[in-house]
């Protein structure tokens, strides 16, 4: 699914109405139309309650005079308080304001009402919220700075209500494209928006404020969007189970690669663990991980199935540079290396992580202490031979890109795609609404996830199944996507079987066979 920036569904507005010939009269109400449709299933008993339109002097405003239209045609009590005065409305939405007008004359229990200032907003508020549901028709997906004035207390007085709230097209005072609220913006519990999703909508902390979120159609025709060549989407369930096939009777090991992964140091062998087991139960034929030689002996009894090789250490529990040549002779016959869960960051390890990544022959994982390792020195990537999937949490990206966590919070799509691009990688960008960018400038959002996912070792799950997906075959791109879309498919699992309070990453392994087998086969 298309996740649009607001200038791009602009764009396409106008296009459909100066190029196309669709009047922009008709996909008002189109939209109008489609969200009292969504707007009746969300809310029950919706005809017993009085309900409050508050309008915006704009189009979305207009979208909220044809959805108050609807419902007074439907015999409910409907009063529209627009955040203007009559004078000022033009275009569509007068037209559409006009119409709402002539029912609510006929009428004894709808109106609109008029509130151009913070005077008469303030004389307002008690009549306000004498409703039972909130229709936010205030603001739409132009908006670009912070909601001032009595737009901003009327978005409070919403909030405050304590009453169910229905935005239109976007919660107003969320920024389409970041999912930022412009300091301050509605908490609906239910968005409709008109013609494809927006970014803003399936980020976090924008998702939280969306609420249930229904596209409706509004006529723009398709080619449209196509020729604007769209960038940003949503990972779908049908294009990740698209990536696996029935396995053939005759296969055996072999046929489903062998991965190598080179992680853990003293304390941390837990990370190394947790990310071969995963690679294992996600597919992967073989497995083996390499380690230094003095925790070989601690780590055999948790992987079970994957194989361990010791490797020389300079220092005790940690690998260094000295090992590199034997590393190379590891890597002969698999298929990809996994890089850093668990690592440490000694600049004896750091030495081995940058000719790794130099000479490496076979598609690289890299995370964690792998990240934290080149991070002074982010250009050795341009010296790799192969694909990399790097798979940064905030704070790991921050550090790449000497910026802090709240920037890159702030802004994640463009700061993972830039990065992305820059450095011939793939970024998958972990947290809230996980971002995985491309090296061609397509970035995708992943929608499954859960809070219950906050605990240690997850990531280094996360790695093991990219990793395992790349070695049995995957694209690069495909690994990634499956590699969180189901991550999080396991988590919301999880979350619904024992509740999101403490299932750890060794919950999340264990169910990875059952999700590839019962979601996706």
């Amino acid at each position: 699914m298309f996740l649009v920036t607001a200038n791009q569904i602009q764009d396409m507005d106008k296009q459909t109405i100066e190029s196309f010939g669709i009047p922009g009269l008709v996909l008002m109400e189109n939209a109008g139309r489609g969200a009292v449709d969504f707007l009746l299933k969300k809310f029950k008993d919706i005809e017993t309650k009085r309900i409050a339109v508050i309008a915006g002097r704009g189009n979305n405003g207009g979208d909220g005079f044809v959805i108050a239209r609807y419902l007074m045609e439907k015999g409910m009590v409907v009063n529209t308080f627009l955040l203007s005065s009559k004078e000022k409305i033009k275009g569509d939405a007068k037209v559409n304001m006009d119409l709402a007008q002539k029912l609510c004359d006929r009428s004894q229990t709808c109106s609109i009402i008029e509130i151009p200032d913070a005077d008469t907003f303030k004389n307002q508020k008690n009549r306000i919220l004498h409703h039972d549901l909130f229709i936010d028709a205030i603001l739409g997906t132009g908006l670009n700075s912070d909601v001032r004035g009595f737009f901003k207390d009327a978005i409070e007085l919403i909030n405050s209500s304590q009453q169910p709230v229905f935005s239109v097209d976007i919660p107003s005072g969320l920024h389409s494209d970041t999912g930022q609220p412009l300091g301050i913006a509605v908490k609906a519990n239910a968005t409709a928006t008109f013609a494809f999703a927006k970014a803003g909508q399936l980020l976090y902390p924008g998702n939280s404020y969306t609420g249930d979120l229904k596209v409706i159609d509004i006529g723009i025709p398709n080619f449209i969007a196509r020729e604007k060549e769209i960038k940003l989407s949503l990972i779908e369930k049908k294009g990740i189970a698209a990536c696996f096939k029935p396995r053939n009777f005759q296969s055996h090991k072999g046929s489903y690669g062998h991965l190598l992964v080179i992680a853990g140091s003293i304390g941390k062998t837990g990370a190394a663990s947790l990310c071969a087991n995963a690679a294992m139960r996600c597919g992967t034929g073989l497995v083996t991980l390499g380690i230094a030689k003095s925790l070989n002996k601690n780590i055999e009894p948790q992987v079970i199935e994957p194989m361990t090789h010791p490797l020389p250490e300079k220092e005790k529990g940690i690998l260094s540079d000295n090992c590199f040549d034997e590393i190379q002779t590891l890597l002969k016959g698999k298929q990809a290396l996994a890089l850093g869960p668990g690592l440490g960051i000694r600049k004896s390890t750091k030495k081995l992580v940058h000719k790794l990544i130099e000479k490496s022959d076979v598609p690289l994982i890299i995370d964690a202490d792998a990240i934290n390792c080149i991070a002074e020195n982010v250009n050795i990537l341009k010296k790799k031979k192969v694909p990399a999937i790097l798979t940064p949490h905030p704070g790991e990206m921050a550090r790449l890109c000497d910026m802090t966590t709240l920037d890159i919070q702030a802004d994640r799509i463009s700061i993972a795609s830039q990065f992305a691009k820059a450095h011939d990688v793939i970024l998958v960008l972990k947290g809230a609404r996980t971002v995985v960018s491309l090296t061609d400038g397509r970035s995708f959002i992943c929608p499954t996830g859960n809070p219950g996912m906050a605990s240690g070792g997850m990531g280094d799950v996360l790695t093991g199944m990219i990793s395992g997906f790349c070695a049995q075959g995957f694209s690069p791109e495909n690994a990634s996507l499956a590699g969180v879309y189901i991550h999080g498919l396991c988590a919301d699992i999880l979350s619904k079987d024992i509740g999101a309070f403490g299932f750890v990453a060794t919950d999340m392994i264990q169910m990875i066979p059952k999700t590839i087998h019962h979601y996706l086969l």
